[in-house]
């Protein structure tokens, strides 16, 4: 999420995830449920400009119509900084928006998240971590993870994240059907035989933590089978990922999009190119580290 200074604006990255792995524990007295999940950032992005005004106000543009207003996260995140810190200067922030609405990739999260870091950064508010994953926690259950970025565990219900060691460089490819999934539908959806025990992230956690290989195998959703059940278009773009040549396929999140991993760019690009011509709507990127997710956004205590 490292920074680019222009012409009295400030431009920043917002990188999307993947959840590697997705268990859902339960469900809790609050209403949430409980999850256990490795999360990754990777290279497909939104781009989030500031730029500083003289009176105070916040203004606020996203070249998504769809997205425009106060309910949007950016706008709450600005809010949220003013309240915790009694700051009161002007910003104004523009969205360009990549990372498709409502497709399990944590596009709206990660923008809330980048407005946290870089306010944070450009306002010298001298915010540690723990504050600002609190305000995170406050925005939502994805907003954490972003603040931490790269690989991380994340827990409870999302807002308890801490990082792990960066997860071996992989090309991605993500395909997003033609659906769109709310997440509380999703979760909603999922019945009590479909919670898992948690084992499939804690392997995969400690793999990262002894440095073994990745096992592929190893990686699990809860919500997929589910998912693929009421909506046939993720299950037929499932299908058509593992057509194209992707070994391992699997759901982001709550869906509906889906990734597929690879070893080299060069095993990756004739899955590409496949489902493009297909006309689906896919992208190519790769797995974030820690550092470069955060760049000079990173707290003194990293």
């Amino acid at each position: 999420m490292a920074i680019i200074h222009a012409d009295g604006w400030v431009f920043a990255r917002a990188c999307a995830k993947i959840n590697l792995t997705l268990d859902v524990l339960g469900r809790r007295a609050d209403g949430y449920h409980e999850l256990a999940s490795v999360m990754q950032t990777v290279t497909l992005a939104d781009t989030l400009a500031f730029r500083g005004l003289e009176d105070g106000r916040t203004e606020f543009f996203c070249d998504a119509p769809v997205l425009n207003g106060p309910e949007n996260l950016v706008y709450r995140a600005v809010q949220a900084v003013r309240a915790a810190t009694g700051c009161q200067r002007g910003v104004r922030i523009e969205l360009q928006k990549q990372t498709p609405v409502q497709g399990g990739l944590g596009g709206g999260s990660s923008d809330g998240a980048c407005v946290l870091l870089a306010l944070n950064h450009l306002w010298h508010l001298h915010l540690e971590r723990e504050q600002l994953l609190d305000l995170a926690a406050s925005l939502g259950s994805d907003v954490p993870f972003f603040v931490v970025g790269g690989t991380a565990l994340a827990e409870g219900r999302g807002e308890r994240v801490g990082a792990l060691p960066d997860l071996p460089g992989r090309w991605v490819i993500l395909l997003k059907p033609a659906v769109a999934i709310s997440t509380p539908a999703a979760f909603r959806a999922l019945t009590p035989a479909g919670y898992s025990d948690g084992q499939a992230t804690a392997r995969l956690v400690e793999a990262l933590r002894s440095g073994q290989m990745l096992l592929l195998d190893e990686l699990h959703n809860a919500l997929e089978e589910r998912v693929c059940q009421m909506y046939p278009a993720v299950a037929e773009s499932r299908e058509a990922l593992l057509k194209a040549g992707a070994t391992l396929v699997q759901m982001s999140g709550s869906g509906p999009t889906l990734f597929g991993l690879f070893t080299s760019l060069e095993e990756a690009t004739p899955v590409y190119q496949r489902l493009l011509q297909e006309g689906r709507q896919v992208w190519p990127a790769r797995t974030v580290t820690h550092a470069e997710a955060l760049g000079i956004f990173a707290s003194k205590d990293e």
